[in-house]
């Protein structure tokens, strides 16, 4: 039997509001001891998917489990996970009336692996007034307070949904590297969600793919970017090097074609030199594009 020690796994999760189906006898592993992506169009099911992993959403079907116990009403199980999301999609009545030091002591009585040296740390680095009401806290000073608690919760298991929302680009690299830091120190997994995908790129070990409520793609980045290429050149050249190729999107400009192809390095490589065709790598962003626009323009 497979070793699953740490492991988060759903089996068969399938999701409804009503008529939408958001969720789709959908199967996901995360492994312990890695950085993961999650990206998807909006409305792709992430955050459905996020709360359910969490035991803060209910599934319709399916089961989710944390070192092959059920996550659902297990105390022992949710004390291994922590679900950071946008603090103003999570305010409930009273609650941003609320002084951040009182959040924090709140989060700190919640998460039993809480460290209160680091969360005092990030407080003076990222300049957060603890007297301060949440009300009164910018959209980016509210995202600083869903960081730090994910980062300070010490979670074997951290999730962010969409983290740096309201971040400058300063302090959205910051995250970054306090991200890898914290992820160097104690190696704990983290799975963050964001539409920002080509700065975090770099970041993730491992990619989640998700579309139309199903998992397209779960595996290293660097993996998948490598199967993904543009072709370029003249249209019978474009032609002939894509046999053999899973041919994505085209796009046409008088004689000379574009093809989003995927295919093994090797064959990608082969193509290009069958002809005068031009062969120009793609991005995660790229990629993602590729797999999820659905015929939108490369």
């Amino acid at each position: 039997m497979m070793n699953e020690t740490g492991v988060l796994k759903a089996e068969g999760v399938c999701k409804s509001y009503g008529q939408n189906t958001v969720l789709s006898g959908l199967d996901l592993t995360i492994q312990p001891g890695k950085i993961y992506g999650l990206i998807g169009r909006n409305g792709a099911g992430k955050t459905t998917l996020l709360g359910i992993l969490t035991a803060q959403n209910t599934m319709d079907a399916g089961a989710v489990t944390y070192d092959g116990q059920p996550v659902w009403e297990n105390q022992w199980a949710l004390d291994h996970l922590c679900f950071s999301r946008e603090l103003q999609a999570t305010l409930v009545s009273g609650q941003n009336a609320q002084r951040v030091k009182q959040y924090l002591r709140a989060a700190e009585d919640f998460l039993p692996h809480w460290d209160g040296d680091y969360a005092r740390r990030l407080l003076e680095e990222f300049q957060l007034d603890p007297k301060k009401k949440i009300f009164q806290l910018s959209k980016g000073q509210m995202s600083m307070v869903t960081i730090l608690i994910a980062l300070a919760s010490r979670a074997p298991i951290t999730i962010l949904d969409e983290p740096v929302a309201g971040l400058d680009v300063v302090m959205r690299e910051r995250f970054y590297r306090l991200l890898l830091e914290d992820y160097g120190q104690t190696g704990r997994t983290f799975i963050v969600s964001t539409h920002i995908i080509e700065e975090a790129a770099s970041v993730f070990e491992d990619v989640i793919i998700l579309d139309q409520g199903r998992i397209l793609e779960n595996c290293p980045t660097e993996e998948l970017v490598a199967q993904f290429a543009y072709l370029t050149g003249r249209e019978d050249e474009v032609d002939l090097a894509c046999r053999g190729l899973q041919v994505l999107s085209t796009q046409q400009m008088g004689r000379r074609k574009t093809c989003a192809v995927r295919g093994e390095p090797a064959a990608l490589s082969a193509a290009a030199g069958a002809g005068d065709v031009d062969l120009v790598p793609m991005n995660l962003q790229k990629v993602f594009v590729a797999l999820c626009g659905h015929g939108d323009e490369l």
